[in-house]
């Protein structure tokens, strides 16, 4: 479990209720987890959950910052717990396994090229989504 899901439900104005404290813990427990991962993690603690119920705490969650929710072209959803900073993902062509990338960080000035965009169309930028695609280790021993 998370040890303090009731203290971030809380923080963000989110009422405490089993479920959402339950795929909470599971979404930390579980990084990139599909939703059926983090179904399965919350029955272990609440058999009875529904996938309905599962569906909406993570939207819930999502909206509220306390999760983030990936999905790379072709895949399904992922959640991570990982959020408030402006990190990447690799991908894995052919298992789709999942893994984190800090940002890019140019040394001396703390500049971040992947917020920077050629043309900003007067937007202010606070997050990319660079995603890395390639073959991860296992994959790469097997073929």
């Amino acid at each position: 479990m998370v040890a303090n899901g009731e203290e971030l439900l809380r923080g963000v104005d989110l009422r405490v209720t089993r479920p959402r404290v339950a795929v909470l813990a599971a979404v930390h427990a579980h990084p990139h987890a599909e939703t059926d991962t983090v179904i399965a993690a919350v029955r272990e603690e609440l058999p009875d959950v529904s996938h309905q119920a599962v569906y909406d705490v993570l939207r819930a969650l999502t909206d509220a910052g306390l999760i983030r929710k990936i999905q790379p072209l072709g895949h399904v959803a992922r959640y991570e717990s990982r959020v408030g900073d402006n990190h990447h993902h690799v991908v894995c062509r052919s298992c789709g396994a999942i893994g984190d990338v800090d940002c890019a960080v140019v040394v001396g000035g703390g500049h971040t090229p992947c917020l920077t965009a050629s043309n900003d169309h007067g937007f202010v930028i606070d997050e990319a989504e660079v995603i890395y695609w390639g073959t991860c280790p296992a994959c790469s021993t097997h073929s």
